[in-house]
């Protein structure tokens, strides 16, 4: 993801900004990156897997996606694990992110989701790859580029409605 002044907050330690001089409400942008390449791998298989293991995986994953969108990107089952399994083996992040892009992303992520599972359940097979198509080729660069698509949208709607 690119850095800007509205989706990643200093870590300069402070004694009201928590944890490790985490800012309050800020997050490791590696967290969501990890989460994406996990997206990534799914929508992957729902491209390949005939219906209705397509489907089944699919709407699991528009299930996740409305967790992050929801609650945020902190509260999904890919959080957890980042957080448990992946960040432990880490340096500590050198920058932290402000976590409405990312939440918005998760939105997007649920749209294209939607939109796909609506196709794929009506007929029309070739509307819902594109749709997971899209919302596979967005996760894959966050996954692999750290460039969060979503949360440049997001960016880009605050700065022309500010």
């Amino acid at each position: 993801m690119s850095t800007t002044h509205a989706d990643h907050v200093t870590a300069a330690p402070q004694a009201s900004a928590g944890v490790a001089g985490r800012p309050h409400g800020a997050i490791d942008p590696r967290g969501p990156q990890v989460a994406a390449g996990l997206s990534a791998v799914v929508l992957a298989a729902v491209l390949v897997l005939p219906s209705p293991a397509g489907v089944v995986l699919l709407a699991a994953q528009a299930v996740l996606f409305a967790i992050g969108a929801a609650r945020g990107v902190h509260a999904t089952p890919q959080a957890w694990l980042f957080r448990t399994v992946v960040r432990p083996l880490l340096s500590p992040p050198t920058e932290w992110e402000a976590p409405e892009p990312p939440r918005f992303a998760q939105a997007v992520g649920l749209a294209f989701a939607v939109i796909g599972l609506v196709a794929f359940l009506a007929g029309a097979p070739t509307v819902g790859q594109v749709a997971v198509g899209a919302a596979f080729a967005a996760a894959l660069l966050n996954a692999v580029f750290a460039f969060c698509l979503g949360c440049e949208v997001y960016l880009l709607v605050r700065r022309l409605t500010a």
